[in-house]
């Protein structure tokens, strides 16, 4: 399973908004010690399902990660420094799993 990140993704989340890298999300996979939640808001429904996280980089900074799964792989779709009200709907989420 490889985690792919498209160029223009990488551009996305390497800008000031976001100033994520590629060491970080995977760093999230790796200190992940929950499941991984589906994202089932209406406008954001995908085919394969979008799925995301909140997990910390190496480094303590908590991140949320948006991905899909195609043909065993890891596709990013965004991620960006969690809030803590995003972290907190990730914790609750993750605990109904």
């Amino acid at each position: 399973m490889s985690i792919i990140l498209s160029q223009k993704i990488r551009d996305k989340i390497a800008d000031d908004k976001h100033r994520v890298t590629e060491r970080d999300i995977r760093e999230c996979f790796a200190n992940t010690t929950r499941g991984f939640v589906e994202d089932d808001r209406e406008e954001h429904r995908t085919d394969p399902a979008t799925m995301w996280f909140v997990s910390e980089n190496n480094y303590g900074r908590r991140i949320k990660v948006m991905f899909v799964i195609r043909e065993g792989d890891i596709y990013i779709k965004s991620a960006y420094p969690a809030t803590d009200v995003v972290s907190a709907m990730y914790a609750r989420k993750s605990e109904e799993l």
